[in-house]
């Protein structure tokens, strides 16, 4: 019989670091994060080898792996106490995807599965908080059906938006209780009204939320990000499961993104970005402009905030440098109080950034030198070669506007507002900086035929400035 599932928890994993090809990137490290000691959410992977017998086999799965599933359920159930699909004390699961090499934003998530009608009031009373229960399962509602139905996103944006914009309200955390209940309704009605209704039964929320994963390696963005990175496309992508935390259940909850060293100039300084009571999504979308990790004096950064837990997070970011030998990029999440991590890999950075890693990596005695040539890839000399401004015009020139520098370079072209109009003028010959509310992984064309690219939203860490840096190009959130 074949292994398929490998579980982690509680100090424990079935796997390891050396497991990448297996478990991908994220499933590897997660069993790693385990086995170092540090507060990692417990859950299961579903192995790369099973999406190879997806796609080998008619999109079907191998005959065991759904009793797999169900005893590794059964073993994050035993470590947290709850049961899944129970509505008394539900457990809930995030559903994320986890190539060997990553992929960030290329793929699919979905977050808070297991809430239903039922179970949304057991956790509004298992946290005495109705608003954030139905905040979870609004977001859930509205992913599930985005990521895995495959309904249009603007239309639950849209009621999102006009219910923000009759109530006065200026951001999402102003909704109440009783307007998320609202929404709730809100979002089933568009499901009926579309034909793309949300399943009730958590067991076939989790079916759905792992082929979604599984289908969404050979989705038009993710192929094209193979394509850009030389990625093979018969490596497939692992499953990650793994137990809810909440960065939304309140003002002593967050959720952020973080480096241990600045992935634009590699500078070694802790680097990242932090929401309170958001989820995970919201940094990474860019749908709120973040605050920084560290102390700029001002009183909103997480070191001022929380000083104990900001010094938890420099312990482990130490920690897991010392222990890759490598830039690492962190997800992390504060509920009540209490610190997670939710994945960690080596981060994306510019060819500046490289280089200078590299050498002071060597410097520190982290990496050898030989180690070091091998961490600064050929194309990425390129990237050394970019245009700058000249900086005596710089200082003649008027700004228009100012935003963050989530990617170095400089850049001119036409405007232009979709990803679809972007390429199509990038193939014509024109130069062209892409200009979005905040970018998505289905805009990774446009992106990728663009000069330079411009967000309304978002932060150092929102997808445009992660994947931008990857490419090389200049980009302003």
């Amino acid at each position: 019989m074949n292994k398929w599932v490998y579980t982690f928890g509680n100090g424990k994993a079935e796997g390891d670091a050396s497991m990448r090809n297996l478990l991908g990137g994220k499933g590897a490290n997660l069993a790693e994060m385990n086995k170092v000691g540090l507060p990692v959410p417990p859950g299961f992977t579903v192995t790369t080898e099973v999406c190879t017998y997806y796609y080998n086999n008619d999109h079907s799965y191998p005959a065991d792996l759904k009793d797999q599933v169900r005893e590794a359920v059964a073993y994050v159930e035993g470590i947290m106490g709850k049961k899944f699909a129970d509505a008394n004390n539900p457990l809930l699961f995030s559903v994320r995807s986890g190539a060997r090499v990553s992929m960030p934003g290329m793929m699919d998530t979905v977050l808070n599965l297991g809430l239903n009608d039922e179970t949304v009031k057991a956790l509004a009373k298992a946290s005495g908080s109705e608003r954030f229960a139905y905040d979870s399962y609004r977001r859930f509602l509205q992913m599930f059906s985005d990521v895995v139905l495959g309904a249009d996103l603007d239309l639950y944006e849209e009621a999102l938006e006009n219910m923000k914009k009759s109530k006065g309200y200026k951001s999402d955390t102003d909704l109440t209780a009783e307007d998320l209940k609202e929404l709730v309704k809100e979002y089933k009605e568009i499901g009926l009204k579309i034909g793309k209704v949300v399943p009730q039964d958590p067991w076939e929320q989790l079916w759905a939320g792992i082929g979604a994963v599984f289908g969404s390696w050979m989705v038009d963005r993710a192929i094209t990000y193979r394509k850009l990175n030389n990625i093979p496309g018969d490596w497939g992508t692992a499953v990650n499961v793994q137990t809810m935390v909440f960065g939304n259940a309140g003002d002593d909850c967050a959720t952020g993104v973080c480096f241990s060293r600045d992935p634009a100039t590699g500078e070694n300084v802790y680097y990242g970005e932090y929401l309170v009571n958001a989820q995970g999504e919201d940094v990474v979308a860019g749908i709120r402009t973040p605050q920084p990790m560290a102390s700029k004096g001002d009183g909103t950064s997480l070191e001022e905030k929380w000083p104990h837990l900001y010094q938890e997070l420099v312990d482990v970011r130490n920690n897991l440098e010392a222990h890759y030998k490598d830039m690492q990029d962190m997800e992390f999440t504060i509920e009540e109080g209490k610190l997670f991590f939710l994945q960690t890999r080596n981060g994306k950075r510019t060819a500046n950034a490289a280089l200078r890693i590299a050498v002071e990596m060597v410097d520190e005695g982290l990496i050898t030198t030989d180690e070091a040539l091998l961490r600064v890839e050929p194309k990425q000399l390129d990237q050394l070669l970019h245009p700058a401004f000249d900086q005596a015009a710089l200082k003649a020139a008027k700004a228009l506007g100012k935003g963050l520098p989530a990617s170095p370079g400089a850049a001119a072209g036409k405007i232009y507002f979709t990803a679809e109009e972007a390429k199509a003028a990038a193939e014509a010959g024109d130069r062209v900086i892409l200009v979005r509310l905040e970018t998505s992984p289905e805009d990774i064309e446009g992106m990728a035929a663009s000069q330079g690219i411009l967000t309304v939203r978002g932060g150092m860490t929102s997808h445009a400035a992660v994947v931008a840096r990857g490419m090389g190009t200049c980009c302003v959130s």
